[in-house]
């Protein structure tokens, strides 16, 4: 093995220049956006707080657009959908002291959608004596100390990298830049002193930034397993999460289900990363008792980006009898609710190793065995007299242009698009299903419009929920967002405002609809420039248990 390489290390004019000759009166704080900067961001993410004295300046500075949001929760919210529809790593700057904790529930959602998200914060006091350690107790007397920081933050995101000289800034920043674009992506946490930030300093100006992030490729002992597995199968079956989207594998998956003719469930995670009328598509019918047993009656289960976790497992009754093959770039989520032969790897590089592998298998009675489901699962719900239920889906996908992304908050009628909304589009439907905390909808949507102004993004909200975000309607006013915020009757607490008239006082123009006129109000909404809101008060039902017990 050599280490001999001919890489130019040279700094180039430009560089050199900028390094000897620095504007005056930088700070900690312009290391940390010039590195931001140098990594390829355009956009950071903040909300009310001290992240770092004279961030503002800085990013103005090098160029680097802030969208400031009126919570820490909802920026991360906000910084997490960046992350999901871009696939870039989402800056995000949180206060000092305890208002950091407010970020916590948004960045435990962009750990478990796999979201990559890099929050900085500026903690109070630096280390030494008197600051923590043994013999040292912590002084709390500080406005905004908050004892072992980091630590918090340890057990919620991916990976953890303090900072505690300015020299430290760029190379931590980048290492967590890595850290949250590397598969499986996730939230990452850099954490400096503000003392660190505020100082002037002689640090050149940050020009570098280029970082690998590692890839993921399949075992090959594995992949050939798991190719003579599924050539050799008489019932398989695939189940595709949120991976397979996320992973950009969807092309993929269909070659391999053609291939092996296997039927496809998606999970509400990876809705759209298979056609929704393709013969061998089971839909996200993932919760119905039907497809359960067509899964279970499977000798060989092809899991792809699935952890096979609680909205996925027909509520944990899943009781697998053949073998399962599982693909899982998350470590941690391999194997963890059923045994299989694990394989740890990026969806899109696993179903290549298999498709490169792998022989064909014709089962012309699968398209039948398909069929017969979809069938079982609508004549189950038509027994239920949910007739209006299933109209108000249908005026959603009715509304919704192609390709729009929606951002879904628990509400009754995200339970029913789970299982019977064709995304049309993989990555196309986002919901809070790791920390599930309502609220999640709107500023993810506000987010994700500031990754792209030039397409509507729809938001979706129980009007209990919604009072969770309702604060960010200005936010939507301030930066002009294309976010429709469809707020639907999920009950409340018999006390909720009126939400037309609440989005109007923000300057929001708001309309009351029904499921009747539900399609032409959303799609004119969506269709006109800016923030709007949509009420439903109509209260919708949930169908009966799938699963007995």
């Amino acid at each position: 093995m050599t280490h001999d390489h001919d890489l130019v290390l040279r700094p180039t004019a430009a560089q050199t220049e900028a390094a000897l000759d620095p504007p005056p009166g930088r700070t900690g704080t312009d290391l940390v956006v010039e590195t931001l900067a140098a990594l390829g961001a355009t956009t950071v993410f903040g909300a009310p707080g001290r992240p770092a004295p004279g961030v503002l300046d800085a990013l103005h500075r090098t160029g680097l657009r802030h969208v400031g949001l009126r919570t820490v929760c909802d920026a991360g919210f906000a910084a997490d959908a960046y992350g999901r529809v871009t696939g870039e790593a989402a800056p995000l700057l949180v206060p000092s002291g305890p208002g950091a904790l407010a970020a916590l529930a948004a960045l435990q959602e962009a750990r478990a959608a796999s979201a990559p998200v890099l929050a900085i914060g500026g903690q109070v006091t630096g280390a030494g004596p008197g600051h923590g350690g043994p013999g040292h107790p912590r002084d709390l007397s500080e406005l905004r100390e908050l004892p072992d920081r980091d630590g918090v933050f340890r057990g919620v995101v991916k990976s953890v990298h303090p900072v505690r000289t300015q020299s430290q800034i760029p190379s931590a920043i980048a290492e967590a830049w890595t850290s949250a674009l590397t598969v499986p992506h996730g939230p990452v946490w850099v954490d400096v002193p503000r003392h660190v930030l505020l100082a002037e300093t002689p640090v050149p100006v940050v020009t570098g930034g280029d970082t690998f992030p590692e890839e993921l490729p399949p075992r090959p002992e594995l992949t050939a397993v798991a190719a003579d597995l599924l050539v050799r199968a008489e019932r398989p079956a695939i189940v595709a999460g949120g991976g397979v989207v996320r992973a950009d594998a969807s092309g993929k998956l269909r070659q391999l289900a053609e291939r092996i003719q296997a039927p496809v469930v998606t999970t509400s995670g990876g809705k759209g990363a298979f056609p929704w009328t393709h013969p061998l598509s089971l839909r996200s019918w993932s919760a119905d008792r039907h497809t359960t047993e067509l899964l279970e009656d499977a000798d060989v289960l092809l899991v792809i980006g699935s952890g096979l976790g609680e909205l996925s497992s027909g509520v944990r009754t899943f009781e697998p009898r053949g073998r399962i093959v599982q693909i899982q770039a998350d470590l941690g989520k391999l194997e963890s609710h059923h045994p299989a032969l694990g394989i740890h790897a990026d969806a899109r590089l696993a179903l290549q190793a298999l498709l490169e592998t792998v022989g064909e298998r014709r089962d012309e009675a699968a398209p039948e065995r398909v069929r017969a489901v979809l069938t079982e699962a609508r004549a189950r719900l038509a027994a239920q007299d949910l007739t209006l239920e299933q109209d108000v889906v249908a005026a959603v996908r009715e509304a919704l242009p192609t390709g729009t992304p929606s951002f879904w908050d628990p509400t009754v009628l995200t339970c029913w698009v789970w299982s019977a909304l064709d995304a049309r589009a993989p990555g196309a439907m986002h919901s809070a299903q790791g920390a599930g905390v309502p609220g999640y909808g709107f500023p993810a949507a506000l987010g994700a419009a500031a990754a792209d102004p030039t397409r509507p993004v729809l938001a979706v909200s129980g009007d209990d929920g919604a009072l969770h975000a309702v604060a960010e309607l200005a936010t939507a006013r301030q930066y002009d967002l294309n976010v429709t915020w469809l707020v639907t009757g999920d009950g409340g607490h018999g006390t909720g405002p009126d939400h037309v008239a609440l989005a109007e006082s923000f300057g929001v123009p708001g309309v009351r609809t029904s499921p009747q006129t539900l399609a032409a109000d959303l799609a004119k909404a969506l269709a006109a420039p800016g923030p709007s809101v949509v009420v439903l008060p109509t209260a919708l039902r949930m169908p009966a248990q799938a699963h007995p017990g």
